[in-house]
C-alpha cells in the first residue's frame, strides 16, 4: 500500500530513473517552485544591497548566499522528489529524530544572535535553525503514527502523535517561537482532521490554544507587545509594520519602478520577513498577484492529487506538508499587510535564509515524491475477494 500514489500510469520495464521521474512528477508544481525561487533572486537584488552596505559587505553578498543556499535547496528537492514514499518516510522519521535532539540541546549550545530567543546554532560561516528542519520531519512522523493507528489492531497512533505535537509546541513556545509552534500545531490539526478526528476533540484543543495564548500574553512582554501593536488602531510609521504597509500602499498596481523603492533602506528584515513589501513597492500588485498565484498552483495541484490517493500515510503526509507550506506563506504576507500579528517568518523560496531555504526544499521534495503518478490499478481492485490460494 505504501508505494501506491495517485494515478493509473503503468511502470515501464527498464525505464531510466530520470525518464520515469519526469513522466510522473507534477510539472505544474515543479515549475511554480522554480518560478518562486527566480522571483526570490530578483527581489534579493533589490532588497539585499542596503543591508550589505550597512554591514560593510559587497553589494550582492546576500544575493550570492541566497543563490548558493537556494541552489542547494533545489538540488535537495530534486533528490527527494525521486524517492519512493517508503524512503521518504524512513528519511523523514530519521530527520525528525535528529532535529528533535538538536532542539533539545538548543538551551545548552544555541545562540539568540541578539534577538532575545535562542533558536539557532552558530556554525561560523552560517547559522542553523533546528525548528525549520523539524517541521517536515514531524509531519512525516505524525502521518506515519496516525496511519498506523488506522490499521486493524494498530497502535494508538493518534494519541502518540498528539503527545508528540504537544511536547514540540511546548518546547518551541518556551524559546519563545510562537510562529513555528503554530505551524506545527496547525499542520498536525489538519492531518488529524483528515484522519477522522472528532470535532469535540478539535474544539477542545483550540480552546487550550486560546488559553495558552492568554497565558503567554500575561507572562511574555515580547508576545504582549506584538499583540498590542496588532490590535492598536494607530500604526507607528517608524515600526517595521509601518514601513511595510506604507510601501505596499505606495507601490499601487504597477509599482514605483525597479530599484526606486525606499522601504529596503528602512527595514532591517526587508530581505527576509518583509520581502513581500519590497515586491509590492517596486513591482506593484502585479508581482504580488503572480506570487500568490504560484503558491495557489502548488497547493491546489497537490491537494487535487492527494484527494484521489488511497494510501493513508501518503494522503496524510502530503496534506500536512502542503498545509504547512501554505500557512507559512499566508502568515508572512498577512503580517506585512497587518492582517495578522507581527511574527518573524520567511516567505517560502523567496525570502533570504539558509535553514529556511534548505528545509523548504526538503519539504517540497517530499511533497513532489508523494504526489508523483504511480501504478495502483482501479479502486475496485482493492475490494475484490482474494483467490482461494491467497486466502488465509
Amino acid at each position: 500500500m505504501t508505494e501506491m500514489v495517485y494515478g493509473t500510469v503503468r511502470a515501464r520495464e527498464g525505464e531510466p530513473i530520470l525518464s520515469r521521474w519526469w513522466r510522473t512528477v507534477d510539472g505544474w508544481t515543479l515549475s511554480s517552485i522554480f518560478a518562486l525561487f527566480a522571483i526570490g533572486i530578483l527581489l534579493g537584488l533589490a532588497a539585499s544591497p542596503p543591508l550589505a552596505a550597512k554591514n560593510g559587505l559587497a553589494p550582492f553578498h546576500y544575493v550570492e548566499r541566497q543563490a548558493l543556499f537556494g541552489g542547494l535547496a533545489l538540488l535537495v528537492m530534486l533528490v527527494f522528489s525521486m524517492m519512493g514514499p517508503r524512503t521518504v518516510r524512513r528519511l523523514g522519521v530519521l530527520g525528525f529524530l535528529i532535529a528533535f535532539a538538536a532542539l533539545l540541546l538548543l538551551p545548552l549550545f544555541g545562540t539568540d544572535f541578539g534577538k532575545g530567543a535562542v533558536r539557532w546554532y552558530s556554525l561560523g560561516f552560517a547559522s542553523l535553525q533546528p525548528s525549520e528542519f523539524l517541521k517536515p520531519g514531524f509531519i512525516i512522523t505524525a502521518a506515519w503514527l496516525i496511519a498506523a493507528g488506522l490499521e486493524i489492531n494498530g497502535p494508538p497512533g493518534k494519541t502518540y502523535s498528539l503527545l508528540l505535537a504537544a511536547i514540540i509546541v511546548l518546547m518551541l513556545a518556551l524559546q519563545p517561537d510562537f510562529g513555528q509552534a503554530a505551524l506545527i500545531l496547525f499542520g498536525w490539526g489538519i492531518m488529524y482532521f483528515v484522519a477522522g478526528a472528532p470535532f469535540l476533540l478539535l474544539f477542545s484543543i483550540a480552546g487550550l490554544v486560546v488559553a495558552g495564548g492568554m497565558i503567554a500574553y500575561g507572562n511574555s512582554e515580547h508576545f504582549a507587545r506584538r499583540i498590542d501593536g496588532f490590535l492598536s488602531s494607530e500604526i507607528d510609521p517608524t515600526t517595521q509594520i509601518g514601513y511595510a504597509t506604507n510601501a505596499i500602499r505606495e507601490g499601487g498596481l504597477f509599482g514605483v519602478g525597479v530599484g526606486e523603492g525606499q522601504v529596503k533602506w528602512s527595514l532591517p528584515d526587508a530581505h527576509t520577513d518583509f520581502i513581500i513589501a519590497v515586491a509590492a513597492e517596486e513591482y506593484g500588485m502585479i508581482l504580488v498577484g503572480l506570487i500568490i498565484f504560484l503558491y495557489a498552483v502548488i497547493v491546489l495541484r497537490s491537494l487535487w492529487r492527494l484527494m484521489r490517493e488511497r494510501d493513508p500515510f501518503i494522503k496524510l503526509a502530503g496534506t500536512g506538508l502542503v498545509t504547512v507550506f501554505a500557512i507559512q506563506a499566508i502568515i508572512n504576507m498577512g503580517v506585512a499587510v497587518r492582517l495578522l500579528p507581527s511574527k518573524g517568518m520567511t516567505l517560502p523560496f523567496i525570502s533570504y535564509g539558509g535553514s529556511s531555504l534548505i528545509a523548504t526544499g526538503i519539504a517540497a521534495g517530499m511533497l513532489l515524491a508523494l504526489t508523483r503518478t504511480r501504478p495502483q490499478g482501479e479502486l475496485v481492485d482493492h475490494f475484490r475477494p482474494l483467490p482461494m490460494r491467497e486466502r488465509g
